[in-house]
């Protein structure tokens, strides 16, 4: 099987979080380059003085962690999933250095991993009438589909992480229809998508991420949905603009603890947030997050690693 080597760039103090990230990513492995565990030759100890004392020398300055993916429909989504949380980190002040966090991608046997992955991608179901369909392959409609056709290209949202999947769910699940909908981080579009198609009037599919704003708009189209979805670059939390019945969130724990009380003055009172992207060890957080601005929470779904919520605005 060919593999897809990741690396990231770091320090000695970040590597296990960066490890710990990509694991959670669903990495096969990881292994940490660091001149810190090389003795220093000048200094011989034990078997330590017949090493090369070139050795040294031939690491890389900074801490390169290195991991490795199987090219499954899913790495797309792992992808930006973990570039989102390494974003995430960097705005976080944790006491130590973290380094670049900057991210490179390889394959052991030297083939192009963005088609690769492709012949994994195929329809499937998720929830009831929604059916996630690239839009390469060829799907028979069955009676009741809502069909999204999608091409993420390296935008996260192909369907197949257990985060999207929960938020395409649980939108099928309180969605009636004639909703204003939010979607922020839209990644692919897909749920600002699945929104449209579930019936919403007015979709805000937002991201900061030019290139994730260019796929969306490219997905919106299409699925002939322009009249109702708007894909915009920007902050929805440096605008006063933009209300809805349904704000949908799948991006980090981190973010969405952080998002929380400013995104409630975008939601009608008594409407609804989805949000999702929380490893299970972070739910806690985000309920206390949730709770402490004055969301009630009304399901908590989780699938594998992660952990998906449906909370109301009190009136």
């Amino acid at each position: 099987m060919d593999w897809i080597e990741l690396t990231v760039h770091t320090t000695t103090e970040g590597a296990d979080i960066v490890s710990e990230a990509l694991i959670a990513e669903g990495a096969t492995g990881t292994m940490v380059e660091d001149r810190a565990d090389i003795p220093d030759p000048d200094k011989p100890n034990g078997y330590w003085e017949i090493i090369d004392p070139n050795l040294i020398d031939s690491l890389p300055e900074d801490v390169v962690v290195h991991a490795w993916f199987e090219p499954d429909s899913r790495f797309p989504d792992r992808m930006q999933a973990l570039s989102s949380r390494l974003e995430a980190l960097k705005g976080l002040d944790l006491g130590l250095p973290l380094g670049a966090l900057t991210i490179q991608t390889q394959n052991v046997r030297d083939e192009d991993w963005s088609e690769v992955w492709k012949q994994f991608y195929k329809p499937f179901r998720a929830g009831k009438s929604l059916v996630v369909k690239p839009t390469w392959e060829p799907y028979e409609a069955q009676s009741g589909d809502r069909i999204i056709e999608i091409d993420p290209g390296m935008a996260f949202g192909s369907g197949t992480h257990e985060t999207t999947g929960m938020c395409l769910e649980l939108l099928e699940d309180v969605m009636k229809g004639g909703e204003r909908v939010i979607d922020v981080g839209t990644g692919s579009g897909i749920l600002a998508i699945g929104a449209a198609l579930l019936g919403a009037k007015d979709v805000l599919a937002i991201d900061i991420d030019p290139v994730a704003v260019r796929v969306a708009k490219e997905n919106v189209a299409h699925n002939h949905l322009e009249d109702r979805v708007r894909a915009v670059e920007g902050n929805l939390l440096a605008s006063s603009d933009g209300m809805c019945e349904l704000c949908v969130a799948n991006i980090i724990a981190d973010v969405i603890c952080m998002f929380a009380a400013p995104l409630y003055d975008h939601i009608v009172p008594g409407g609804l947030f989805i949000c999702s992207g929380i490893i299970k060890e972070r739910e806690q957080d985000v309920v206390d997050a949730l709770t402490a601005a004055n969301y009630a929470i009304l399901e908590i779904r989780r699938k594998g690693e992660w952990v998906a919520m449906l909370a109301r605005r009190h009136d």
